[in-house]
């Protein structure tokens, strides 16, 4: 209870700076948690229906693979499903691959939803915590100014240290909020990677499978 009193006096004196930065924050790490909470969704989801998938595919029952991808809505059913699919209508491994090529444009944005506002966050939290010192230091100036001179030192002193609270603030908003987004990114480029290793290994099995029909 006594460390909640601590942050809400250290808010508190950092002016009205300080709460736009709370609320920044707020936001950015809703969006944080959501994407956390998504790609690892997504990631377990694609393991699950690679794990069913690969062997189907790879005892050549294409019609059998078509079918799980087409009752699953996960990201990897959508790529393999769009290759599945050309390889009952076309034999050539170039169209296939330009099928899941095209659905894998689709499924990037789709992963990468959202993410980039977390840096973007972590960035305005910043600029706010530096625009609330540069204003608190404006007002103390200002104030000390019009002061006793006796008082002048020990009323600047005060003044600096409430300003260089939301500079402080802003900069413990910013770092987890970019040391997440950096998370988030690597989370990103891994089930990107694992889907398209996917692609060329389904790529790969439907290949073998024309030459031995060949």
């Amino acid at each position: 209870m006594d460390f909640l009193y601590t942050v809400v006096g250290f808010v508190q004196a950092g002016g009205t700076f300080m709460y736009p930065i709370l609320i920044v924050f707020a936001v950015g790490a809703a969006i944080a948690i959501e994407r956390s909470v998504v790609l690892a969704s997504v990631r377990g989801k694609n393991r699950k229906v690679w794990e069913q998938l690969h062997p189907v595919m790879s005892e050549g029952k294409f019609d059998e693979a078509r079918q799980l991808t087409s009752e699953d809505d996960s990201f990897i059913s959508q790529l393999l499903g769009m290759g599945l699919a050309r390889e009952g209508a076309v034999r050539r491994r170039d169209d296939i691959e330009i099928a899941m090529e095209e659905s894998m444009m689709e499924i990037i944005p789709q992963l990468e939803k959202r993410t980039p506002y977390v840096a973007l966050f972590a960035n305005i939290s910043t600029l706010l915590g530096l625009l609330g010192t540069i204003m608190g230091l404006i007002e103390a100036f200002t104030a000390v100014a019009n002061a006793n001179p006796a008082e002048k030192a020990d009323l600047l002193s005060a003044s600096i240290s409430v300003a260089m609270n939301t500079t402080a603030f802003g900069l413990m908003a910013a770092i987890p909020l970019l040391i997440t987004h950096t998370y988030l990114t690597s989370k990103t480029g891994e089930i990107i990677d694992s889907l398209e290793m996917a692609s060329v290994k389904t790529l790969n099995i439907i290949s073998e499978s024309v030459k031995r029909q060949g």
